[in-house]
């Protein structure tokens, strides 16, 4: 048992320091964190901010998401014996994504200026 727990944390820590040792970058390379454009310098820089409301809706979107993922099957959950504690359960988890979509509405996240 204590051979393979050796291994098991031996071999991971040995490869880690192995590429480590072995993928050495250069700091003072230029051309590799500047934009392609067909072997030219680049005419303007190719790391522009984006906007930050399409990040937060994008944020918004994703967690939306995943909650309708969570919904989907709810009726299917219905069939069961204990239908008022899932019924309840569903009522309370529908409030929760209203209060958060008013919440989030009411903040002015959804809309675009």
């Amino acid at each position: 048992m204590l051979v393979l727990l050796l291994i098991s944390m031996g071999l991971p820590l040995a490869l880690i320091i192995l590429n480590s040792s072995i993928a050495k970058k250069s700091t003072i390379e230029r051309e590799k964190p500047s934009a392609f454009e067909c072997g030219f310098d680049p005419s303007s820089s190719a790391r522009v901010p984006f906007s930050l409301r399409f990040y937060l809706i994008a944020v918004i979107f994703l967690i939306f998401d995943v909650e309708i993922t969570l919904l989907i099957p709810i009726p299917i959950i219905m069939t069961s014996n204990n239908l008022l504690s899932l019924t309840v359960l569903s009522l309370i988890f529908f409030w929760i994504l209203i209060i958060g979509l008013y919440h989030e509405w009411n903040q002015g996240a959804l809309e675009w200026k």
